[in-house]
Formats: structure tokens, sequence, C-alpha cells
């Protein structure tokens, strides 16, 4: 499909410009909203040594909170829909800057309202509530006063959020001469696919260059990010940089290392497939820019109407819903599929109301574009069962929110193997395993890396060199001999060590769970998709452990991670087989 067809979505459901009647109407009915949440806690007397704690007390502040959120929610997801596929937006990236400053006062309020939810018994009549109560309790034992946290929140905006839109700023502007033009970093970096290795050779080194000419003002806003966490943890009173983020994406530290273990036993394995690899394209071992050099020529070119058939088709098998909602979204314009200038790379799915979602895709006629269309998809069916909770039940964390995008990814992926024959079904099984080789080996080097930042960050700066070092230290510990080069500026690549902490493991999670939920579907799928859609509704409303149980699983058992990987290993073998 000519790439001039491919279809931009509709934004007119939400609002047709940040000035329209709508638009403003909204605007004015989020800041009354936020008054209205601000009597209730005046009405309350929250934060207050009287504060009321009975259960018609928390329900008039949760509604009103609940209310704030719904109504920023189109708001929110409008304004940055439109920065997303026009980075010179200024109306849009106005009105980001002014929602941002709105929302404020909510933030400075949260302190105070986990407080008083901490001092609540969560009884029967918290219902759904409950975790929310139970979490709160953790976290205002991990609070500093009510004035440090304001404080905390208001310096966020020049302070840390500066340091995380200076990497961006630095990050997004590099250019680079090569082969006679002048690319953005992310077009250099798309030639790691190229099919020339000599071309793929010359991009890497090329970006090595110019991640190393921009690393003293990344190292910079790492540094300012990294230090001003370990601050904050420090003051609230948490063990280490790790715990915050195991209690926010609800999961124990015990069920984290029974997922590293299994991830750990299973690294020689993906050095067999490196391997593997290497041999196929001719070489003894693979370079750091082989690992997503293609092994065989795609000869089937996935136009746009291809790719709808066959997810919608292939996910009807899977679940009758979920292929519904897909293809309302192919027929409502919920998807900009269209690669452009001044466009977003990569692809995301926003929640933007009602159950509704926009998907932002970059689409070429290939696989890989179909699979990360279906992945995408999943995350909007994940919308779709939440859309029944109201906000304060919709959150779902990072471990869990990659659940139905695995799902949709796994099913249309495995229905392309089985249809596809020779070059084709390679190709499909590279694209699955390189991908899935970067959530679990490249994802394991990324955390151990952040690891050791906290570590000796909590001392002092570390320099550019310095996070090189352990960034290849931590590739040596993962790829092993299967890699006969590094990346040492993967640490200036990827924008997840700035804007998180830890924003790495969720995915090896998201994957292997979701591949364990693919597992319970394939050996008993009578009854399966019933379990399947109340999980993704409940995912805000009960924490990962008891979701498992649902299945018969146990997260802090190492079994259950590795039967995700035995699944990749089975990939792994048959690609041993193809590849020759």
């Amino acid at each position: 499909m000519p790439e001039a067809s491919l279809p931009r979505w509709d934004l007119s459901p939400l609002y047709d410009s940040t000035e329209d009647d709508r638009f403003l109407a909204d605007w004015a009915a989020l800041e009354r909203r936020i008054d209205a949440l601000a009597r209730a806690l005046e009405r309350r007397r929250v934060g207050q040594a009287d504060a009321e704690t009975g259960p018609e007390a928390f329900h008039d502040v949760v509604e009103a909170l609940n209310a704030v959120h719904e109504a920023a929610l189109p708001l929110r997801a409008y304004v940055h829909l439109r920065q997303a596929t026009d980075a010179g937006d200024r109306a849009a990236a106005a009105r980001i800057s002014e929602l941002e400053g709105l929302l404020l006062r909510v933030d400075r309020w949260m302190p105070r309202i986990v407080a008083w939810w901490g001092g609540f018994e969560p009884g029967g009549w918290a219902g759904e509530y409950a975790l929310l109560l139970r979490e709160a309790r953790v976290r205002a034992a991990h609070q500093m006063s009510e004035e440090e946290e304001a404080l905390a929140a208001e310096l966020a905006l020049p302070g840390e959020r500066s340091w995380v839109r200076l990497y961006g700023n630095v990050s997004s502007r590099i250019a680079v001469r090569f082969e006679g033009e002048e690319r953005p970093i992310t077009a250099l970096r798309n030639l790691a696919y190229d099919p020339d290795e000599a071309r793929r050779k010359a991009a890497y080194e090329a970006e090595l260059a110019a991640w190393k000419a921009h690393a003293d003002e990344i190292a910079a806003s790492l540094n300012g990010v990294k230090g001003a966490r370990i601050v904050l943890n420090r003051r609230r009173g948490w063990t280490d940089a790790l715990e915050p983020t195991l209690h926010e994406r609800r999961i124990t530290r015990a069920a984290l290392a029974a997922m590293q273990r299994a991830v750990e036993a299973s690294l020689p394995v993906w050095r067999r497939y490196f391997q593997a690899k290497a041999r196929r394209l001719g070489k003894a071992r693979l370079d750091w820019w082989d690992l997503f050099a293609p092994v065989a020529e795609e000869r089937r070119r996935w136009s746009w109407d291809e790719a709808r058939a066959f997810i919608v088709d292939h996910l009807r098998a899977f679940s009758p819903a979920a292929a519904d909602l897909a293809d309302r979204a192919f027929r409502e314009r919920w998807i900009d599929a269209e690669p452009r200038s001044g466009k977003r790379g990569g692809a995301f799915c926003m929640h933007v109301g009602g159950g509704a979602s926009r998907i932002l895709a970059n689409y070429t006629p290939s696989f890989d574009a179909v699979s990360t269309l279906a992945h995408e998809l999943g995350h909007a069916y994940h919308n779709l069962r939440l859309a029944g909770r109201p906000p304060l039940l919709r959150r779902t964390p990072m471990t869990l929110a990659e659940t139905a995008s695995i799902m949709n990814e796994t099913v249309v992926t495995r229905a392309a193997l089985a249809e596809a024959e020779g070059d084709d079904a390679l190709a499909i099984l590279d694209t699955w395993l390189s991908g899935a080789a970067q959530v679990v080996v490249d994802i394991h080097a990324r955390f151990l890396f952040e690891s050791w930042v906290f570590e000796r960050r909590a001392g002092r700066e570390l320099a550019p060199e310095e996070f090189s070092e352990l960034m290849t230290e931590a590739q040596d510990r993962t790829y092993g001999e299967a890699l006969a080069s590094r990346h040492p500026y993967m640490w200036a690549v990827k924008p997840h060590y700035y804007g998180s902490d830890f924003y790495n493991y969720p995915y090896t999670f998201g994957l292997l769970f979701g591949l364990g939920l693919y597992r319970a579907y394939r050996d008993d799928p009578a009854g399966f998709g019933e379990r399947y859609d109340a999980l993704l509704a409940d995912t805000g409303v009960e924490d990962a452990a008891a979701l498992a149980s649902r299945f018969g699983f146990d997260l802090e058992d190492e079994a259950f991670w590795a039967g995700g990987l035995e699944l990749l290993a089975e990939d792994v073998a048959r690609f041993e087989r193809d590849a020759g």
C-alpha cells in the first residue's frame, strides 16, 4: 500500500482544536471538578487531626477525585496525541504545559489524601477499593511531611522534569551526516535492519560517535535524575531504589528474583540463537550491528488491508470480543499509521475515554509492523475491558499492562508462522525472537546497569565514561561470548532511564506472564476467554499475585517463569533447524 494512502487517526470525536467550544467547556468542567475536590477535602477535614474516617467520607473524596481524573482524560489525550503527530504543534505544547500546571493542584493534595487513606481499616465497606487502601498504608509510611511532599511536587517541574526534558531535547536533535546527507539519530539506528553489513557497521560506528559527542550533557541528565530520586527515596525511607517500583508495580521482591533466576538460566538458550543467526549471516559471531539484521528476505509484502484482515480474522479464533474491538479501531480510524516528518517514531496506544483508544504506528509493509499493530490493539482491548471501572480502579501497573498486547502479538505471530513457508517463515521467526531477546536478554542488561548506577550515584556523580563501562559490563554478563562487540552508549539511547526508575523488568514480566497465559489458553481453551476478560478488567483492583493465582500461577516460583521461557526455547530450536 502506498505510504500516502495509510490512514491518519480521527480526533474529531474528542475535539476539533484546543480552542473549540467542546474543549473549552471540558477545560472549564475540569477546573470546576478540581474545585469540588478541594471542597470535599475541606468538608471531610482531610489533613487535619479531626479528619472524618468513615466510609461516607472516604467515598465522598474518592468520587470527587475520580471525577477530576475522568474530566482530565480526554483533554490530556487530545493534546498529547496532537503533539505526537506534530512535534511543532505549539498550541498543543502550550496546553500540555497549562494542563500540568492545573493538575499540579491535585498533585499537591495527594500526599495529604494518601496519608488520610493510610489511616483507614479496609473492611468490607471498601469493596474494590480495598487494594487502594492497603497500598495507601504502605505509601503513607514512606511519605515525607505534607509540606515536604508538596515542595517536592512543585520542584519536580523545574528540577527533575527539566533534566528529563534536557535529555529529550538533546537526544531528539542529534543529527549525523551519513552517506552524504544529514540524518536524525533515529534514522541512523534504523539502519540496524539493513541487509548490507557494511552499511549496518558504518551506521553503528557513526551512531557511537554521535552519542559520544553529546555524552556530557546526557550524562548530566542521568546524574540529575537519578541523584534526585536517590535523595527522595532516602527521605521517604525506602530501602533502595528498587523497593518503591516493586510496590508501584504490585509485585514482591521474591517474584522479581524468581523471574530473574529463570532469565539467567535461559541465557545459554539465547546465546544459541545468536550463534545460529551468526551462522546464517556467514559469521563466526554476531556483532552488535547484526542483532536486527535480516536473515531472510520477506517476500510477502503486507498491505494495510491485508494486515487488517489477518489481525481481525486470527484474533476472532482466540477472542471474538478482541476481534470486534480491532475491527472497530480500523473502521473508526483510531489508528494513525502514516510515517511522516514531525511525527513521533515507534508505536503506542492511549485511552481517550469511554473504552475508546487511539493508536500511533509507523506502518511499513512487513510482518514486524503487523505484529506491532496487533500488540497495540491488545492495549486498546485492555482499555475497553477497564472502561467500566472508575479511574482510580483503572490504574494498571506496568507489570500487567502488557498482558493483552502480548496475547494479541503471540496469537497473530503463531498464526503467521503456521501459514508461512521458507524464507517468509524464517523472517517472521527471527523478528519474533529478536524482539523477545531484547525483552529477556537486553532488558536484563539494562536492569543490571541501572542497579549499579544507583549504587555508584549514591556516592557521587558519574562521568560519561563510567556509565559506558557499567553498560559494557552489563552486556558482558548477559550476551557473553555470543556477541563480538558491545554498545557502550545504550544508556544514552534508551529514554526509559530518565523518565522512570527500573522501566525495564516490567517488560520481561509482561512477556513471560503473557506467555504463561497463552500456554494456559493453548492447553485448555474452554472457558479461557471469560477468565481472561475478567483478569483484564481487574488489573486495577487486585495485585499481580492474586490475578495470577486465578490461573494456578505462583509468581514466586521460578518454574512458572521458566514455562514461558520454554515456549521461546522451542522457537529457538526451530530457528536453529530452519536457519541451517
